[in-house]
């Protein structure tokens, strides 16, 4: 299943990156998502190319039933996100990988920031998938939605952190 999403951040994207590849913000956006910030490790200089990888246990209260039976009360969720160093505009791009912990459901894809001036515009172009036969495709499916929402969720977060 294909994902496609993307949302506007009122802050320019320098300052989008330092949040991202903040501690701080990564445990306020785990409570916020009433989870438990397992691991986050920034790999690299965030003034160019470095990968962040952040690792959450996530209550699947709100997860479909279809894969609830599958998970039980918590999933630990594992992202990875290799990003560019900014190009002469500032935008950069960032390959993610996405895995679930006990359940062969993966996003892979690619995220964008692109700078626009005082304002960042923030996409995700990720492929859902799942290994399980008959019913991986309705998991796959299943999971997008919440791919789109944690997106704007995760923007949503930014914005407001910055207008401290």
């Amino acid at each position: 299943m294909a994902l496609n999403a993307s949302t506007q951040i009122a802050h320019p994207a320098e300052q989008v990156i330092a949040t991202l590849s903040d501690r701080g913000f990564a445990e306020h956006l785990t409570k916020v998502a009433n989870g438990t910030l397992n691991d986050f490790t920034v790999n690299g200089d965030t003034a160019g190319a470095f990968t962040l990888t952040t690792v959450r246990s996530v209550p699947t209260d709100r997860v479909p039933d279809m894969a609830r039976k599958f998970v039980g009360a918590t999933i630990e969720i594992t992202q990875v996100d290799k990003w560019s160093a900014p190009d002469a505009a500032g935008n950069r791009t960032a390959n993610v990988q996405i895995t679930v912990a006990g359940v062969p459901v993966t996003v892979s894809g690619t995220e964008q920031l692109k700078a626009q001036g005082e304002n960042s515009e923030f996409a995700i172009d990720a492929k859902v998938s799942s290994s399980i036969p008959f019913i991986g495709g309705k998991l796959a499916s299943a999971a997008e939605p919440y791919l789109g929402k944690a997106l704007k969720l995760q923007a949503d977060q930014v914005n407001a952190w910055l207008s401290k």
